[in-house]
């Protein structure tokens, strides 16, 4: 029996962009019969204990993906040894999960979502971010969506590589 990749997304709160990349990457996970296991977290308190933002929620429905139970919680430091990939949505959470890492291995972990993607891969870090949606409307969603969509297919290409 072999152990599952484990990849965790990082937001803010937990609330709109890790939990829509969690579930997309579920869902493509899933779909790819790869044995991925994904869970999302932030890098605030300030969403901890509440569901999905519902404008992500149905963004998700738009795409055929069911966004389950779902409570924001803050990214444990505990959970370096046990994820394989972090992946950071924006640069403040790059910074705060790279200064957070215990050693220089847990650091090489982390990994800004948009580095997956071959449109943005090429990019400086401090330009791979994902505006937070949260301030915005349903396109801001619909937008952020799109933006983490593209870098799905390089994600699960690595974690395809390293079953």
């Amino acid at each position: 029996m072999t152990n599952p990749y484990r990849i965790i997304t990082v937001c803010t709160g937990n609330i709109c962009r890790s939990p829509m990349a969690e579930f997309m990457l579920a869902h493509a996970a899933a779909e790819a019969r790869l044995d991925v296991e994904v869970d999302s977290a932030g890098t605030s308190a300030w969403e901890i204990g509440n569901p999905i933002d519902p404008r992500a929620k149905n963004v998700l429905a738009k795409h055929g993906i069911t966004a389950t139970e779902h409570v924001a919680r803050t990214f444990n430091p505990a959970w370096f040894v046990s994820r394989d990939l972090i992946l950071a949505l924006d640069t403040d959470h790059y910074d705060a999960l790279t200064a957070l890492a215990p050693d220089d291995a847990a650091a090489a972990k982390v990994h800004m979502l948009r580095s997956f993607d071959p449109e943005a891969a090429h990019l400086p870090t401090e330009q791979q971010g994902i505006y937070d949606p949260w301030y915005g409307n349903a396109c801001d969603f619909d937008e952020s969506a799109n933006l983490i969509s593209a870098a799905i297919p390089g994600i699960l290409a690595l974690a395809r590589a390293r079953a």
